[in-house]
């Protein structure tokens, strides 16, 4: 047992933290900014940490700090730790306050397929409530402050648990009003209309835009530049429901809307993209009551979804 204590024994976990803000600025005073101490008490808890270890840890240089080769093999651990310290620290505040389940997605996702389906989810499990943040930017999920993300994307994301949702295809879509003023029965016919572009930053090389998907067809008589552009799916999406003119839609956000007859499909060509919807999340989130419920119930909606999708492509002929 005493053999056992000893070798639990750490340094001062200040020190450590000073060691690793300074080793990763390389600068005393860097590191005393973003621990919002002295610099004067970073150089006293390295000294303390060099003290306990018996080793220096940095080569002072004219041109600035070096690790040695001591500290640069011990700070990947280190920093592996930290973040370790940091999700059990999120662990422990989501046990407390098991009742929350924050969740990330772009925001025409989450606005066109996940929020009209998260009253479901709320109904079946009254005692969850969830926190969705919509935004384009990618949030840290090893800071701890996001239990579960959904992304679109190629499906490689280093160190989370990744679960294919469900595929994309894109599908051009028009308003029903506006087919009835101006035909679409062939694509040749897109040479009559306004074309709307969706300019989002999620999509990628693999996506086709208008000009490659007129291109694949071989229409060369249709400018595929031309029309105005936006930087949401969504935006995309409830322009064509108004009217503007014909976008080339994601089917997954555009469904809803093709299901209440907002939008129509007629040319019927679903082009499928190599880009998916995942769900990523640190693995000691899965751990979680409410984010095992989570992930039980979307991955149900998505095989409905994709199921939907199916008998309608079968019977459509798409």
């Amino acid at each position: 047992m005493e053999r056992n204590n000893q070798r639990r024994r750490l340094p001062p976990l200040n020190a450590l933290r000073a060691f690793e803000a300074a080793a990763r600025h390389l600068n005393f005073s860097r590191a005393a900014d973003e621990l919002a101490v002295t610099p004067g008490a970073v150089s006293q808890q390295i000294q303390n940490l060099e003290d306990y270890v018996g080793a220096a840890l940095f080569k002072r240089t004219p041109k600035g700090l070096l690790l040695t080769d001591a500290a640069q093999t011990a700070l990947p651990a280190l920093r592996e730790a930290f973040d370790r310290l940091a999700e059990a620290a999120s662990l422990l505040t989501a046990a407390v306050d098991g009742r929350r389940l924050t969740l990330t997605a772009a925001p025409s996702f989450a606005a066109k397929w996940l929020a009209p389906r998260l009253g479901a989810f709320e109904r079946a499990h009254p005692q969850v409530d969830v926190w969705l943040n919509a935004g384009m930017e990618l949030v840290d999920l090893t800071a701890g402050e996001v239990d579960i993300a959904i992304r679109y994307g190629a499906g490689r994301y280093p160190g989370l648990e990744v679960t294919r949702l469900m595929s994309e295809t894109v599908i051009p879509v028009i308003s029903p009003d506006l087919l009835a003023q101006q035909p679409l029965d062939t694509p040749e016919d897109l040479a009559n209309h306004v074309l709307l572009h969706d300019g989002s930053p999620d999509l990628d090389d693999s996506c086709p835009d208008w000009s490659m998907w007129l291109a694949a067809r071989g229409l060369r008589g249709v400018d595929g530049q031309r029309g105005p552009r936006f930087n949401q799916s969504s935006l995309v999406i409830e322009a064509a429901a108004n009217g503007r003119g014909v976008a080339l839609a994601k089917r997954a956000l555009a469904q809803a809307d093709l299901e209440a007859g907002r939008l129509v499909a007629p040319l019927q060509i679903a082009t499928a993209v190599d880009f998916a919807y995942y769900l990523v999340h640190p693995k000691a989130k899965g751990r979680l009551p409410q984010v095992k419920a989570f992930i039980g119930w979307i991955e149900a909606e998505a095989r409905a979804h994709e199921a939907a999708l199916a008998a309608i492509d079968n019977g459509a002929g798409i």
